[in-house]
């Protein structure tokens, strides 16, 4: 996994803690040849117009502002300068934070983008924001959400999907692993995959005619997943001691084995069905990335293209 223009968005309402630009130094002393872009889109609606306001009076006023952006990423910029190759800064204006995010990766043809998430709830829980989802859905870059930026990425994890019950195709999981591993090596981390399933709970099975012995199916599903991923992580050459099988619903298993293995970074998969869908990671999935507590790595199929890219 090679990155030559990294995208870092800036959260404009923060003058202080940006945790995507601490993560993107950190990266920087593994790549010092990337070049890093920092990009921050804000809005005031106080400055969308009305009756206060002449046209040209906000034209003023949001160039005035986008300058103060830029004189504010000029500063963030300067410790980042210290270790890349090359930095540069980009300040706009607009609504739809998603789009322009979108927009600057596809420009400058980023092949990462890094964002961070935030504390949005009464109990400072790191969920994920509907900007967030739409770069899921839309971003063919690779896309890491900040969670720990203060935590060095020592382990990462690739979650694999070896049977594609999530529509994955197999290609994809492979994909997970080689850049998975790739990272590792360049960031000198440990490198491993898990996979989660979950056989229909005892509770559920009310008809004894579908399954007549419940042990004797679990131990069925279970020798199922257990073949596919062994199958998998052979050909990928994972060794056995870099592999965990787990049992149970993913948003509960995933993040109890990311806390006991201290893994910092787990890598995800996203897909869609057909080349004017946008892409999705399921709703357990969903579950999944606001339950772990490390930093996400969102990868698509090399053949997703962004169904709302602007026709060229």
């Amino acid at each position: 996994m090679e990155f030559h223009n990294v995208l870092v968005v800036i959260d404009p309402t923060s003058e202080s803690d940006q945790p995507s630009l601490r993560r993107a130094e950190q990266l920087a002393a593994f790549y010092p040849d990337a070049t890093f872009t920092l990009f921050l889109c804000d809005y005031n609606s106080a400055l969308d117009g009305g009756l206060l306001f002449a046209t040209p009076g906000l034209e003023k006023a949001r160039a005035s502002l986008i300058k103060q952006h830029e004189v504010f990423l000029d500063k963030l910029a300067k410790p980042l300068r210290e270790k890349a190759a090359s930095v540069e800064t980009r300040a706009v204006w607009g609504k739809r934070r998603d789009r322009h995010i979108l927009q600057a990766a596809q420009e400058l043809r980023a092949d990462l983008v890094i964002k961070t998430t935030h504390h949005h709830n009464p109990i400072k829980k790191l969920l994920l924001t509907n900007t967030d989802w739409q770069l899921i859905r839309h971003c063919e870059a690779p896309l890491w959400l900040v969670k720990q930026a203060d935590t060095l990425i020592g382990s990462i994890c690739a979650s694999v999907d070896p049977l594609h019950e999530a529509d994955k195709p197999a290609a994809l999981d492979y994909k997970l692993i080689a850049n998975s591993d790739s990272l590792a090596k360049a960031m000198r981390a440990q490198m491993y995959i898990a996979h989660c399933y979950n056989p229909l709970p005892r509770t559920l099975v009310f008809d004894a005619s579908i399954i007549g012995d419940y042990d004797a199916y679990a131990g069925e599903v279970r020798a199922r997943h257990q073949q596919a991923f062994a199958e998998l992580a052979d050909t990928a050459g994972i060794p056995a001691t870099h592999r965990q099988l787990l049992q149970g619903y993913p948003e509960e298993a995933i993040p109890e084995f990311i806390e006991k293995q201290a893994i910092n970074l787990l890598v995800m998969g996203a897909v869609s069905r057909s080349r004017l869908d946008a892409a999705l990671i399921g709703h357990t999935a969903e579950r999944l990335l606001d339950e772990v507590p490390c930093d996400v790595l969102v990868i698509k199929p090399d053949e997703f293209v962004d169904p709302s890219r602007p026709a060229s």
